[in-house]
């Protein structure tokens, strides 16, 4: 089975950058924000050196890149000034993603605050049906979440009952985040299977585009979102992983990831070092030995 494996990397140099500093990780695909995640800034299309970085791609079989949406997108908010800013900006993101050639954009659905469910998925939709047209090329995949604080997403269920109320349906994807569906309550270490029937019979397996694969610093069922390195153990200065290697090895390699762009968003261990080469490298792996873990 041949992975699509790569993980977030930065787009400060352009495309081009980017692809460069996935390559320097053995990766063929990866994700970016197309600016910094917390703000609204960007610089102009014309800066991203587009061109020579798809040049680049192309010659080093990188396909299927991920763009992800800024945190600053809060598409459940009652908050008018909040709500518009969501629908602008996640519109001019749009048009980023589809002007770097990426297919999918991942968007965290939004937070309620001091609403309740029902009326974060009702503006979540209403967003969505004013920016989707037909005529736009990437997808937008709502992320599954953990359930921290008033997030929408912690459940198919929800996620579902966005879908089902966007008219562009075929618009929406989902992007699975490993990390937050153990964190949300779903079994993916030892029933990935039968999440994957559930995901099917509420949301349909068609949906699934793109996965986060990180490990977790939480038990299942904690609602805290908080990624850990693949299988680290208790000496690793991030903390444990709750998932395991063995656990997302196994996901990796499920029929279902075939050609699905796999990203990881795993911490760095400081400013300087991270650990993307090492855990890319042993989720290539068809098999693991007990060394591995």
């Amino acid at each position: 089975m041949s992975l699509l494996i790569g993980s977030h990397v930065s787009i400060a140099n352009g495309l081009i950058g980017a692809a460069k500093e996935a390559i320097s990780y053995g990766a063929n695909t990866f994700m970016i924000y197309t600016g910094a995640p917390q703000n609204t800034k960007r610089k102009s299309i014309e800066a991203l050196k587009i061109e020579e970085g798809q040049a680049y791609m192309q010659a080093q079989g990188i396909k299927n890149i991920v763009v992800h949406a800024p945190y600053i997108i809060n598409c459940a908010s009652y908050k008018n000034h909040i709500f518009s800013l969501a629908k602008s900006f996640l519109k001019q993101e749009i048009a980023r993603t589809e002007a770097i050639g990426s297919n999918y954009i991942v968007l965290h659905p939004g937070s309620y605050t001091d609403k309740d469910t029902t009326y974060g998925i009702e503006r979540i939709a209403e967003a969505l049906n004013e920016v989707l047209v037909s005529s736009m090329k990437p997808i937008i995949c709502l992320e599954t979440m953990a359930g921290k604080g008033s997030e929408v997403g912690k459940t198919f269920e929800e996620l579902q009952s966005i879908i089902e109320r966007v008219d562009l349906k075929s618009k929406i994807g989902i992007c699975f985040d490993t990390c937050h569906t153990h964190d949300s309550g779903y079994d993916i270490i030892h029933d990935f299977e039968n999440v994957l029937k559930e995901f099917d019979t509420i949301i349909g397996l068609e949906r699934l585009k793109v996965f986060h694969i990180n490990g977790s610093l939480n038990p299942c069922g904690a609602r805290k979102d908080r990624h850990a390195n693949i299988g680290a153990l208790e000496d690793n200065p991030k903390g444990r992983d709750h998932i395991g290697l063995k656990a997302l090895h196994s996901i990796v390699h499920h029929p279902i990831c075939e050609n699905k762009p796999l990203i990881l968003e795993t911490p760095w261990l400081n400013k300087s070092k991270n650990l993307y080469r090492e855990e890319i490298a042993i989720l290539r792996q068809e098999t693991l030995s007990e060394d591995d873990y």
